[in-house]
């Protein structure tokens, strides 16, 4: 691969990580979770297959206390939803996205948290 295609490989593949880490993070602050993930949260989350299994494992251990009030179905839809409104698709690792699956970030919680009119009500306890 040469030197510019390997430039341009990455920067899309940055672009294509803080759009689904972007969207995690606006999911999470919408239902009212108090965690946010970075980049390095979320590689060590990439051995693990499928999104829905990624957040229950990090729920799991990070924040076990929710499942007193939620299930971790419930959880993870929820989140999902949210994130999947933003920026549509599993994010995978090592995998270059396509420029249609890399949406410019819409998150609101960068600049100033606004309610984005989905009618989910902050999760208790969160």
């Amino acid at each position: 691969m040469s030197q510019p295609s390997t430039h341009r490989y990455a920067a899309e593949h940055d672009r294509h990580l803080e759009a689904h880490l972007g969207a995690f993070n606006a999911a999470f602050a919408e239902l009212g979770l108090r965690f946010r993930w970075d980049k390095q949260t979320l590689y060590s989350l990439a051995g693990i297959e499928g999104e829905h299994a990624r957040i229950s494992a990090y729920i799991d251990a990070h924040h076990p206390h929710l499942l007193k009030a939620y299930s971790i179905e419930f959880l993870c839809e929820a989140i999902l939803a949210l994130k999947h409104a933003r920026v549509p698709g599993d994010w995978l690792a090592g995998r270059m996205a396509s420029q249609r699956e890399v949406p410019a970030m819409q998150t609101g919680w960068e600049s100033g948290w606004h309610d984005t009119g989905a009618g989910l009500p902050a999760l208790s306890g969160a």
